[in-house]
């Protein structure tokens, strides 16, 4: 199974155990925007947060439970975000498609290179026949960038998304193999 993935814009790798430090600046860089959406992401990340979420990685994946890729600058290899494919339904072969980038690099294009690479690999490698990107009404930047990837928006989930103690309606949007 393919651990990388490439557009030439953007390289997407498996985490390594030498990420964690670049993880953690580029989360610092980005709390204030991240925070909002992110349960994870708040004042308090520290570096053993990103070294805990380095452990976490390779079980997971292993696992077939999260398919989570490190987005880096193909020419630079600078770490840039993350876009990840977890809640597989094997079954009925769906999973859901998630994704953060680092405020320095928002608007220039690598979360939507990323969720192309990434839904292309949940059809050509896990075997899905669909993805599902499920946002907040008010995250505008990733409502954004799943509408420039050419997902379908198929409708707003009422109180779908929890965040600490809010409640957010969501947007539904989907991918299937002849969107890409």
């Amino acid at each position: 199974m393919n651990d990388s993935l490439t557009d030439g814009f953007v390289l997407l790798r498996r985490y390594q155990d030498c990420d964690s430090d670049e993880i953690y600046h580029a989360v610092r860089e980005s709390i204030a925007e991240l925070s909002p959406w992110l349960e994870w992401c708040d004042e308090s990340y520290s570096l053993e947060d990103a070294e805990e979420f380095i452990r976490q990685q390779s079980e997971w994946w292993e696992n077939g439970e999260v398919f989570n890729f490190a987005i880096t600058d193909y020419q630079t290899h600078t770490y840039c975000g993350g876009c990840l494919l977890n809640n597989i339904n094997r079954g009925d072969r769906f999973g859901n498609l998630s994704y953060w980038v680092r405020s320095s690099r928002v608007g220039k294009g690598v979360a939507t290179a990323a969720v192309k690479l990434v839904a292309n690999y949940g059809f050509e490698y896990l075997g899905l026949n669909r993805v599902e990107i499920v946002v907040a009404v008010e995250n505008g930047g990733s409502i954004r960038v799943a509408k420039k990837v050419g997902t379908t928006q198929e409708g707003t989930l009422r109180s779908r998304i929890q965040i600490r103690d809010r409640v957010y309606d969501a947007l539904m949007f989907s991918l299937i193999p002849s969107d890409l």
